[in-house]
């Protein structure tokens, strides 16, 4: 199983998210396969080619998946389903929110914050991993916390969306 594992495990994932349009789902869904045969091998053994059996049930993981997802989606939508920052498991109301309000600041500023404050890189680090000047990475500080303090602010309300209670 090690050596199927090593064999496909990559191009699994490569050909599945591009079916599926999502890195994440995609490793998950060949996760979720290999640990399947682990448990059954009986008939990924019989199978007559190896990758293309793990293919097929990697894309039917998938689909069932995305299948639940846009179930579940269309429920909270209606207003069937609700979803409350405290039901997500192991995520704070508190973590919702910041992650949220961090999705509302420009890629180039939520980089920087994000490695700054959530990475602890210093500001040199920062600078050279994006490869822009310290000053660059300074300024885009300033302007992060500026908005994340009004974004967090009890005065300013914080839109959840549904990207930001999965994060």
């Amino acid at each position: 199983m090690r050596q199927a594992y090593e064999a496909y495990y990559q191009r699994l994932v490569t050909q599945i998210a591009g079916l599926v349009g999502d890195l994440a789902e995609a490793e998950d869904a060949v996760h979720e396969v290999f640990a399947r045969v682990l448990g059954s091998p009986g008939s990924f053994l019989r199978a007559d080619d190896a990758e293309r059996w793990l293919r097929a049930a990697a894309l039917n993981v998938a689909r069932t998946r995305y299948r639940r997802r846009w179930l579940f989606d269309r429920l909270v939508r209606s207003g069937r389903v609700e979803i409350a920052p405290a039901a997500v498991p192991g995520v704070s109301g508190d973590r919702v929110a910041l992650l949220a309000a961090l999705r509302r600041l420009a890629p180039p500023t939520r980089e920087v914050v994000v490695l700054h404050h959530l990475a602890d890189l210093p500001v040199t680090e920062v600078a050279a991993t994006l490869d822009i000047p310290v000053g660059t990475v300074k300024a885009r500080l300033s302007r992060g916390r500026a908005a994340l303090a009004r974004f967090l602010s009890d005065d300013e309300p914080v839109l959840v969306t549904e990207e930001a209670r999965h994060a």
